[in-house]
């Protein structure tokens, strides 16, 4: 999937979307997404000036997009106005490595649950192909 088609599944706009590319996806399986991390994020201003380094969160968020993407591809829908999608829980949250410019972070997310619209995902992120950041991440659909 490249940016346009991702803009059909993410709601997220700039400067808070945090995938770039889909490099596969198997609805009910997994997904394999592309984060290029660039000087010009405005979060390295501040995170930190004397040497930036991507705030964790932020990576774990782009792990929840990743996941959101293969949730609406496995359920054969795309976000409306009238639903969203919320994290509703982070377990085992492990940070192994910063992130920088530069960097291209790989996230890897798949389904481990899926019971009464709460969906449990087992997620990595990588540099190089090394873990940098873990996460079990439960999110649900909600209609407003």
């Amino acid at each position: 999937m490249d940016i346009h088609e991702i803009l059909q599944y993410l709601p997220h706009r700039y400067p808070f979307l945090l995938v770039d590319r889909v490099i596969s996806c198997e609805p009910g399986k997994n997904i394999v997404a592309l984060k290029n991390v660039t000087i010009n994020e405005p979060f390295f201003g501040g995170h930190f000036p004397h040497h930036p380094v991507m705030p964790g969160v932020l990576i774990v968020e782009a792990l929840a997009q990743a996941a959101a993407i293969l949730s609406f591809k496995t359920m054969g829908t795309r976000p409306d106005d009238k639903s969203v999608y919320y994290f509703v829980g982070i377990d085992g949250a492990r940070f192994k490595k910063p992130v920088s410019a530069g960097d291209q972070l790989t996230l890897e997310v798949e389904i481990t649950r899926s019971v009464k619209g709460i969906w449990k995902y087992a997620a990595r992120a990588k540099v190089d192909g090394v873990v940098v950041t873990e996460a079990e991440l439960m999110c649900t659909v909600k209609a407003l």
